[in-house]
């Protein structure tokens, strides 16, 4: 019987699985049967539930790093971004990686490097020298990235971005396929006369526009080339795309609708509108691009536009990242595109009949 010395009380340090032995009446080997999984087969279920009544007592948790060395893992991955943590922009992909990471008993340890590529190298030496069992990378835009060095020394996973050699997987969005979804919407309310606003040469804006124009030429309805303004990503850029295409037109001559290249290009395509009297979805209408979040649910009028999948690229991210390291095996490193959905909210409407 153990001594009154032997007995674990508050403030004596942590609780150790031998402290759970001896309050549960059982042998370590059976605390340890439990805690690894392998109970099952081994111990009675009285027998189980005793231990961790013994457990749950004396706030006993297994030690993950002694775990870890045991499994050779860490239980936790790292996520290298540049410039994702700070930014308001993309953070549903951090929460996508975090809560799917947790759901599978991982832990995430993010370092943002503000798009340093010393930083990036170094973040990932340090998260190898931490044994993280895998990493991601993911950027704040749609882009070809640089491998950050070291990344193949381990299961690695790129997440709203490519390597520009070809060498990991990847999770981006599926940029074409949402402008065809934009051009769909519109042509389903019977817009012929639409533009596009916003963007520049990127990887996001081209497949964007080409899955527009997808949709379109299938209707044999073409933009001209005039009705494509490119003017940047901001809300200034929105503003002036808008003026140049609708000032001054008459009703019949001027684009209908606008699919404008991300959310904040069109909160200054309504600002163009309002400047010019115009109403929307009345005279024009609106779709954005993004779903940015506290932004677009709350212009006025609410904005329809194509919802990045950020949430969904951190989730899919990390499950194959947990695939790797569940089989051992490097995922192949292909390019996996998910779906952005349209958000129909009140911007876009039928073909004005005036």
């Amino acid at each position: 019987m153990a001594g009154a010395q032997d007995k674990h009380t508050p403030g004596s340090g942590r609780p150790t699985s031998r402290d759970v032995a001896r309050l549960a009446g059982v042998s370590h080997t059976a605390v340890s049967f439990v805690f690894n999984g392998r109970a099952e087969g081994n111990l009675s279920p009285a027998t189980q539930e005793r231990i961790r009544q013994a457990a749950a007592e004396l706030g006993y948790r297994p030690d993950p790093v002694a775990r870890g060395l045991r499994r050779r893992r860490t239980a936790v991955i790292g996520l290298v971004t540049d410039e994702i943590a700070s930014t308001p922009f993309a953070g549903r992909l951090l929460r996508g990686a975090m809560e799917t990471a947790w759901d599978s008993e991982h832990l995430v340890l993010t370092v943002d490097s503000g798009g340093d590529p010393a930083k990036e190298d170094a973040a990932v030496a340090e998260l190898l020298d931490r044994r993280v069992d895998g990493i991601i990378y993911a950027a704040m835009s749609l882009r070809r990235v640089r491998v950050p060095e070291g990344l193949h020394r381990t299961h690695s996973v790129l997440a709203n971005c490519l390597p520009e050699d070809g060498s990991l997987p990847a999770v981006i969005p599926a940029e074409r396929s949402g402008g065809r979804a934009a051009a769909r919407l519109l042509l389903d309310r019977g817009h012929r006369r639409v533009a596009v606003v916003g963007g520049e040469r990127d990887i996001a804006s081209v497949e964007r526009l080409q899955g527009f124009r997808d949709a379109l030429r299938a209707e044999g309805v073409t933009v001209p080339r005039e009705w494509v303004v490119r003017t940047g990503g901001e809300i200034s850029g929105g503003y002036e795309g808008a003026l140049r295409l609708l000032d001054g037109a008459a009703p019949g001559q001027r684009p209908t609708g606008l699919f404008c290249y991300n959310d904040r290009v069109a909160a200054g395509a309504l600002h163009a509108a309002t400047r010019l009297g115009l109403t929307v979805p009345g005279d024009v209408s609106v779709i954005g691009y993004d779903d940015q979040e506290h932004m677009a649910a709350f212009l006025s009028p609410p904005l329809t536009t194509v919802a990045l999948p950020h949430r969904a690229m951190g989730e899919a991210a990390v499950r194959l990242l947990l695939d790797a390291i569940g089989t051992g095996r490097a995922p192949s490193p292909t390019v996996r595109r998910l779906a952005c959905p349209v958000i129909d909210r009140e911007s876009v409407g039928p073909v004005p009949t005036r």
